[in-house]
């Protein structure tokens, strides 16, 4: 075989190489740019009503900063607010973190960072619970985590790691590890 028929093959496959390899790298990179960098859409000082299948109010959320990235269709948020509506209308969980991530179809919102929930003013037991990461499942007005907790209620303190909690009816079920304090009251 001829010398410049060797050399032009190598150097054919060589482009087609380095080409492909090119092109490979250049979808890499737009992959990058678009979902690293850019949003659908921003929101500063917000206000928002997320609403259930039927029409009602799922939760509302209010926050400094929202953002929405390309595709996901799903919410990050900076410091939230959430107040989640109790079934029978008596009230509003108040639930508070560092971050906040909500689901496309509202299903679901993962808080984390010093996650406090408070319940409604109106519950015949006020409760107050400290997490570092809580899963809330508004629209079923249930709550949960795999983390340490502390839930405090008038005169009793539960501390454990992980955590049910359904919302309406006040029912909490720590997992395991479960400490449980009662702080004697007078009587009058």
């Amino acid at each position: 075989m001829n010398w410049r028929i060797t050399l032009t093959l190598a150097l054919l496959v060589g482009a087609l190489v380095s080409g492909w390899s090119a092109w490979r790298q250049g979808d890499a990179q737009a992959a990058l740019t678009t979902t690293d960098g850019r949003t659908d859409y921003l929101l500063r000082d917000f206000d928002l009503v997320a609403l259930d299948a039927q029409g009602q109010e799922a939760f509302s959320v209010a926050a400094p900063r929202l953002l929405q990235t390309p595709g996901a269709r799903s919410l990050e948020i900076e410091t939230p607010v959430f107040h989640i509506p109790a079934e029978d209308g008596s009230g509003r969980w108040q639930v508070v973190s560092t971050t906040g991530w909500v689901s496309e179809d509202n299903e679901e919102v993962r808080l984390r960072g010093e996650v406090t929930a408070t319940s409604p003013d109106a519950a015949p037991r006020p409760t107050t619970m400290r997490t570092e990461a809580l899963d809330l499942y508004p629209q079923r007005n249930q709550a949960g985590t795999e983390t340490a907790v502390v839930v405090t209620q008038p005169g009793t303190t539960m501390q454990g790691i992980g955590m049910r909690a359904d919302l309406d009816s006040g029912r909490i079920e720590l997992l395991s590890q479960v400490r449980f304090r009662n702080e004697h009251t007078p009587r009058r």
